[in-house]
């Protein structure tokens, strides 16, 4: 009997909501497993220190001075906008994906439209949860030194930041919608590809898999692996750029000011040489693997737990509601002129 209301809950939901379902919890299990990775990523990228000291002794510096936890800071607020951030991604996704289906037939189902979709739905996925993924880089970028638990490299002891709402609370008050945005267009040049390349490289690995393994759960984990491998591959350095921007203000010295993606990208090669740019990509790379792998097989095996047909059925039924809708509309201007 339950499982009988079960499914007529699950049946009841709408289509997009599935998708968004799906996409968050993805999100959130995907983000969990890699924290301790993006911690230090996160430092690698901004503090030359643990850039020096190498990733083994990052790993024991971050143990000592702060605990288990010290791999997790930061991924409250991470999880806060990955889960809205991997549900708007994946629905937009499939939205777009249908929408250039109906709209643009002539493409068909090829990797072009994965691609486009792909980049559209990063997109509009970035301007939405923007703000909290730069909550999570200036919680992650502050590191506690354990006897006096001072938090190193901020300006004035008082931007050390409690929490969540307490780095949103004084971001604003510093620098208003614009300080919560900052570091938005080079992230806008980064998911563009990124996403749209992820899902290329995945939706085309699967194409290439024979029938019988498709639903294996080891082959969408390799699939994935090979899409997030490739992704962030490409579009890295602009990755970097954006850290940087996002924690200019809590750096120590402020005697340069970047001035944007394009100023941000040549001070950092200026000073830093342009290795900097790929600062943790080797982290990145085993961040990355089990990120995507994790996220896309998640994805799919809730989309199968919340019964979401087969694209090109979906892409049917929402094409036959515009068509019953249009006419509906169609024939009510009728009867009332």
């Amino acid at each position: 009997m339950v499982k009988n209301d079960d499914g007529v809950i699950i049946e009841s939901i709408p289509l997009f909501a599935k998708e968004l379902i799906a996409g968050g919890v993805a999100g959130g299990i995907a983000k969990t497993t890699v924290a301790p990775l993006e911690r230090l990523k996160i430092l690698f990228q901004t503090r030359i220190e643990f850039h020096n000291i190498g990733l083994l002794a990052s790993f024991r510096r971050i143990a000592k001075t702060e605990g288990l936890l010290g791999f997790y800071r930061g991924n409250g607020a991470s999880v806060a906008r990955i889960v809205p951030y991997a549900a708007l991604h994946y629905m937009a996704y499939e939205q777009y994906r249908r929408q250039i289906n109906y709209h643009f037939p002539a493409m068909g189902n090829g990797p072009v439209v994965d691609l486009i979709a792909g980049s559209l739905s990063g997109g509009t996925a970035v301007l939405f949860t923007y703000p909290l993924d730069l909550v999570r880089t200036k919680l992650a970028y502050q590191v506690l030194d354990a006897p006096k638990l001072n938090v190193k490299g901020a300006m004035m002891s008082d931007q050390a930041f409690r929490g969540i709402r307490d780095c949103f609370t004084k971001t604003y008050k510093e620098a208003g919608i614009r300080g919560l945005y900052r570091g938005v267009a080079p992230s806008l040049y980064g998911i563009f590809p990124y996403a749209g390349l992820k899902f290329f490289f995945y939706e085309e690995m699967k194409s290439l898999v024979p029938d019988d393994h498709k639903k294996n759960i080891i082959v969408k984990l390799a699939c994935g692996s090979v899409a997030g491998l490739l992704g962030q591959t490409f579009t890295y350095p602009l990755d970097v750029v954006r850290r940087q921007m996002q924690v200019q203000r809590l750096q120590a010295s402020n005697s340069s000011q970047f001035s944007g993606t394009i100023g941000t990208l040549f001070m950092i090669v200026q000073k830093e040489g342009w290795k900097q740019l790929f600062s943790g990509l080797s982290i990145n790379y085993l961040k990355a693997v089990p990120s995507v792998a994790v996220g896309f097989t998640v994805y799919d095996v809730m989309k199968a737990y919340l019964r979401v047909p087969p694209r090109e059925k979906a892409a049917v039924e929402v094409a036959t509601k515009k068509r019953e809708l249009q006419t509906s509309t169609l024939s009510s201007s009728q009867s009332a002129s």
